[in-house]
């Protein structure tokens, strides 16, 4: 058999690299939505007023009144406080993340009933917060540079046409989930759906869904949404029924010292 031309070992060449090319290409088109949903206009602060709904099947739905504060601090951390308010036997409890420049998160659970604050451990952060379908994970900023990221194309949900976006850890170790397949309107850079697989998961074990959202002090606000745990059923919904942007709130407020005493919070209340 003859030896392969020159001339098609230099079209086997160009083919190869115009590949690698547009394989290349993908990618960082892939990356750079994940940066866009990450870098979405949010304030400098936050505060919101709002619910938590958890339902299952055959249960009332209870009902859970809550705040949250967050706030983008000088040199790149963000600091998140979640505080109950009502019933009587959850009032209290409040939880502080910060998530730092290196893409780790610290974070502190206030128990009322103890009267102590417990540093949360990162091999727990599969652990459900309060009882609900959200993970300790679910509640910290995840960088982009932490993950894989490659487009999966483009299906119409929540009546929007998205891009679909699967992100894998580039650490297996370094997340409870093997990977997460995000639904994103590019318009407004906001997930209307996220499927969560863990790591022996063929199929999603949670799905968050988008229901509502609005404009808010020029930013958008998401109102209302759901994360759902596939396999039970049960259900823990999120309402934001007020939200106040860029109200200036003190570093202070986010601090273990704070996350006792929640005095010192109230007056920045919606």
């Amino acid at each position: 058999m003859a030896p392969p031309s020159p001339l098609l070992n230099i079209i086997r060449f160009l083919m190869l690299t115009l590949l690698l090319g547009a394989a290349a290409a993908h990618a960082d088109e892939a990356a750079d939505l994940a940066q866009k949903v990450h870098d979405r206009p949010n304030g400098r602060d936050l505060t919101t007023l709002g619910r938590m709904v958890l339902t299952e099947k055959g249960r009332a739905p209870r009902i859970r009144e809550l705040v949250t504060y967050r706030l983008d601090k000088p040199g790149g951390e963000t600091a998140n406080l979640i505080r109950f308010l009502d019933p009587e036997d959850i009032a209290g409890t409040g939880l502080l993340s910060i998530d730092k420049t290196d893409g780790s998160t610290d974070q502190w659970l206030y128990l009322p009933a103890l009267d102590r604050v417990r540093r949360i451990s990162s091999d727990r952060k599969g652990g459900r917060f309060v009882g609900s379908d959200l993970y300790f994970e679910d509640l910290q900023e995840r960088k982009p540079s932490k993950d894989r990221h490659r487009l999966l194309g483009r299906q119409t949900e929540n009546g929007l046409l998205c891009e679909v976006l699967e992100s894998v850890p580039l650490d297996a170790g370094d997340s409870v989930y093997r990977k997460r397949i995000s639904w994103i309107d590019p318009a407004t850079a906001i997930p209307q759906r996220v499927d969560y697989f863990e790591k022996d998961a063929g199929a999603p074990s949670k799905r968050w869904l988008l229901r509502g959202k609005k404009r808010n002090q020029g930013y958008w606000t998401i109102t209302d949404s759901r994360m759902i745990d596939l396999a039970s059923g049960h259900e823990t919904r999120l309402v934001v029924d007020s939200a106040l942007y860029d109200q200036k709130l003190p570093a202070k407020l986010f601090t273990s010292q704070a996350l006792a005493d929640e005095s010192l919070e109230s007056e920045y209340r919606p």
